[in-house]
């Protein structure tokens, strides 16, 4: 059986990212997380991205760890931005979770924050978790 064939995420479909970013990374050629990431991993190739486009180092550090989430099944675009927006911005802090722990965190996070999304439930948790440990560290960080 081939492996199973997944679309492409696009930057766009981040919860909460500024049009105008995604405009200026689409005009480059940049439309997915993948691309991104292949783009903007490394600190070198991200601070020549920055200065050629104008866009703030934050910002585009933002969208490069949200694409790093994005590695995972089942982690897009609001999923990711719950992480993010909680603090687990990259895959290596999910890798270093305890699953309950995390679990219970984020569903305070959610109710504290009014965040527009649901908690993970407990088998998502384990199971990103359990994916984010397999998962190589690729994105530098600044």
């Amino acid at each position: 059986m081939p492996p199973k064939k997944t679309n492409p995420f696009k930057l766009r479909d981040f919860m909460g990212v500024d049009p105008d970013t995604i405009k200026i990374l689409t005009d480059r050629g940049i439309r997915t997380s993948d691309q991104l990431l292949s783009a903007a991993a490394r600190r070198e190739p991200r601070a020549s991205l920055v200065r050629e486009t104008g866009i703030q180092p934050q910002t585009l550090l933002e969208l490069v760890r949200l694409s790093d989430l994005a590695r995972l099944p089942g982690v897009k675009g609001i999923r990711a931005r719950l992480y993010y927006a909680a603090g687990i911005d990259s895959v290596e802090k999910l890798a270093a979770a305890r699953p309950e722990p995390l679990r219970l965190f984020l569903e305070e996070f959610v109710t504290r924050t009014g965040f527009n999304g649901i908690p993970p439930l407990p088998k998502e948790v384990s199971s990103t978790i359990e994916n984010a440990s397999k998962l190589p560290i690729i994105v530098d960080e600044d």
